[in-house]
């Protein structure tokens, strides 16, 4: 009912509705799983993976329709600046919805004060910012516990930190990259992973404060938005080949044509994970 009411085409006359459709999206999606996952015994143990797996349904038709009409489009252009000026639109909506999913996800996580909803965002981000203390870190960020004044970590220089960054961000494009060639819309679920991860990671900054949530957006969009806008390049330039084969098979002009720009897009979002994870390790900190 969902895609009948809310219909993909309307995205091409403004990206930025993308943003409300997904405040709309996230929104159902955690409340959804608090209503008929939360008191059951086994599930409610994988709420974080299904609250993902909802978002990833809803988003679905959008991200088709999107990437069938770039890839389209793809076939009749050539060199950077005509790709970026191709394709920027995309990016943009892509962007939008990923903004609305941190802000929606991030809300209703302080709101409803379930850690059950996000327990595997909550381990992933500890894994990645304290894997010295792991347990402790993971334990520590329960709504039933106090975090004010406490700080968790892992006892690692900034170039350590770097080098972690970088190779988890790559480790996320590859696994979006394999999963927009499998199934043109199927990165939405890594992206729709890491707008979950940085909601937690929002919610942890501001130590559940709904009120602080706009200076924890601030705090992870400094480095988050060069950094999902190349998953989404990432994802883009996956299904733009992948729909692109499908149309023109492995041979012709039109396959190298195709091929050529989704290189061009590769190394784009290679570049912008590296600025990215300096800029997170760098210069973040120096305002947060």
């Amino acid at each position: 009912m969902l895609e009948s009411l809310i219909n993909p085409k309307r995205v091409e006359k403004g990206p930025w509705k993308m943003f409300f459709i997904g405040l709309i999206y996230a929104s159902l999606s955690l409340l959804l799983v608090k209503w008929f996952f939360s008191g059951d015994a086994v599930l409610s143990r994988y709420s974080g993976m299904i609250v993902v797996t909802f978002s990833v349904m809803f988003s679905l038709p959008f991200m088709y329709f999107i990437i069938k009409q770039e890839e389209e489009e793809d076939e009749e252009i050539t060199g950077f600046w005509s790709i970026w000026k191709t394709h920027k639109d995309a990016i943009y909506a892509f962007m939008w919805l990923f903004m609305g999913f941190i802000i929606a996800f991030s809300f209703w996580y302080i709101i409803l004060g379930d850690s059950n909803l996000f327990n595997a965002q909550i381990e992933t981000y500890c894994k990645i910012n304290s894997p010295g203390n792991f347990e402790k870190c993971v334990s520590m960020y329960d709504f039933t516990k106090d975090t004010a004044g406490r700080e968790i970590t892992g006892g690692v220089t900034k170039k350590t930190m770097l080098v972690h960054i970088v190779e988890n961000n790559v480790f996320v494009m590859i696994f979006t990259l394999i999963f927009s060639l499998i199934f043109g819309a199927g990165a939405i679920f890594i992206l729709s992973w890491n707008g979950s991860v940085i909601a937690a990671a929002i919610s942890i900054f501001t130590q559940h404060q709904i009120q602080e949530i706009p200076l924890g957006v601030a705090r992870y969009m400094i480095h988050g938005i060069p950094e999902i806008a190349a998953y989404f390049i990432t994802a883009l330039a996956g299904g733009i080949f992948g729909v692109g084969v499908l149309r023109n098979g492995f041979y012709g002009q039109r396959f190298i044509h195709v091929l050529e720009n989704v290189v061009i897009l590769l190394f784009i979002a290679m570049i912008i994970i590296v600025v990215a994870g300096v800029i997170e390790v760098y210069f973040t900190p120096l305002f947060f």
